[in-house]
């Protein structure tokens, strides 16, 4: 298949693109820089310039395609105070693709989050996120939009990932934690560390991008989670050692002003699991698991600051 990738050079879509073109896939990519447009060069790929506003873009590389897989979210703006914008542009490019793909029976592939669920027990594939009409759940709401497209002609699937797709060179959510430890000598945990974190490999992830695109049948929610749930508590012990600072509860009242942003995840118990994807497409992880791949130390060479797009 030829398949258009949006956040084709991001941390997910860097490995989803070789996973493509290994698999014998043809990818054109998305690429918004000189950078982001040699990256997919070199990896093989062919390039289309552009952003996720440029509709007429996205709606051209999707007619020309076999199938969408949709990486790309502003996640600059979204964690800089524009959820609700970030989330606005990419329910439009959503739309766009519905409508060039609709009844083609074509794939189409979403990347969501399992962030939305907070269900006080391990979540499922079954299990659909509360849309309240907060920003916060607009994400999840052209999630459902998606899956919808199903009853539109499109073999239309969601991957809802761990908030953690960790491994070296990440700069997301643990990459953030381990700064905030090396920033306050300290490395924290809200409350009694309980609360536990679905995580997955980005390379995991990115092979089950690539199932999702060959065979997940319409209307499938799959799960990006390797490990339905990770302490929190365990993460900052292996954190502190490897920094050589103390481990210490923060009260869920101090949290925000320990970890910023951060202090409204860091608070969540979203355990998750993944048996009916793995039944379904046949995934199965092989890459290590988050406690493991921190031991390895490539999180602790260098100070990220910032939440990078998928």
């Amino acid at each position: 298949m030829r398949i258009f990738v949006t956040g084709a050079s991001g941390w997910i879509g860097s490995a989803v693109v070789p996973e493509l073109l290994d698999a014998g896939h043809r990818v054109t990519g998305l690429a918004r820089s000189d950078a982001s447009a040699a990256a997919l060069t070199a990896a093989g790929a062919e390039v289309v310039r552009g952003t996720v506003d440029d509709l007429g873009v996205l709606r051209d590389a999707a007619a020309a395609a076999d199938g969408v897989i949709h990486l790309a979210f502003k996640h600059d703006i979204a964690f800089s105070g524009d959820f609700k914008g970030a989330a606005e542009a990419d329910r439009r490019a959503v739309d766009v693709f519905g409508e060039v793909l609709a009844g083609t029976g074509r794939p189409f592939v979403l990347a969501s989050g399992l962030a939305g669920l907070s269900l006080g027990r391990t979540a499922t594939e079954r299990d659909r996120p509360v849309t309240d009409g907060s920003p916060l759940s607009m994400r999840a709401v052209t999630a459902e939009a998606v899956l919808a497209l199903a009853d539109r002609g499109v073999r239309a699937s969601v991957v809802r990932l761990s908030p953690t797709c960790h491994g070296a060179g990440d700069h997301g959510f643990v990459a953030a934690l381990t700064a905030t430890a090396r920033a306050r000598g300290v490395s924290g945990y809200v409350g009694d560390g309980g609360n536990r974190w679905p995580a997955v490999h980005r390379l995991d992830a990115a092979r089950l991008f690539r199932l999702a695109a060959e065979g997940a049948p319409a209307g499938s929610v799959l799960h990006g989670a390797a490990e339905e749930g990770v302490a929190l508590r365990d993460v900052a012990e292996v954190i502190g050692r490897h920094l050589g600072v103390p481990v210490a509860s923060v009260a869920p009242e101090d949290a925000g002003g320990h970890f910023g942003w951060l202090a409204g995840m860091l608070a969540q118990d979203i355990p998750a699991s993944s048996g009916l994807t793995r039944e379904l497409l046949g995934w199965e992880p092989v890459r290590p698991g988050l406690l493991a791949d921190l031991e390895e130390g490539h999180y602790f060479t260098a100070q990220a600051t910032a939440v990078t797009s998928v």
